[in-house]
């Protein structure tokens, strides 16, 4: 088991930017596919992004396609989500997650290990 710990999240203006870092300990990620999906009140959580654990395949929702990169330093057991040109559409709790050899799957079931999620709010 793998336990994340993600931040970076926080307020910004529409256009703006964030970067969300997932940190890992217990194991090391380099052995597994990491996540990011995200959840706004009342809706359910969604993809956002995922990389392979070779980091040679990275998938993306179409809503984030173009705006956000996902990223890992596996020396670090760090993943990062660099999101640009925000809307307020993407306010939302974003969660790390980790996938044990996985291929980098687009639904939450795939994946065994969640951190606890931070907030991001984009103001209009």
């Amino acid at each position: 088991q793998v336990q994340l710990v993600e931040s970076g999240g926080g307020l910004v203006q529409a256009g703006g930017s964030l970067r969300l870092s997932c940190a890992a300990s217990g194991r090391t990620i380099s052995s597994y596919a990491m996540g990011w999906f995200r959840q706004a009140p009342g809706k359910e959580r969604e993809f956002v992004a995922a990389v392979t654990w070779s980091g040679h395949r990275i998938y993306y929702s179409d809503s984030v396609k173009g705006r956000f990169t996902i990223s890992r330093d596996n020396a670090k057991n760090t993943v990062y989500l660099q999101m640009n040109s925000l809307k307020p559409e993407d306010t939302a709790v974003y969660y790390c997650a980790a996938d044990f050899w996985g291929p980098g799957a687009d639904t939450p079931e795939r994946y065994e290990d969640w951190g606890q999620g931070t907030q991001v709010t984009v103001s209009s």
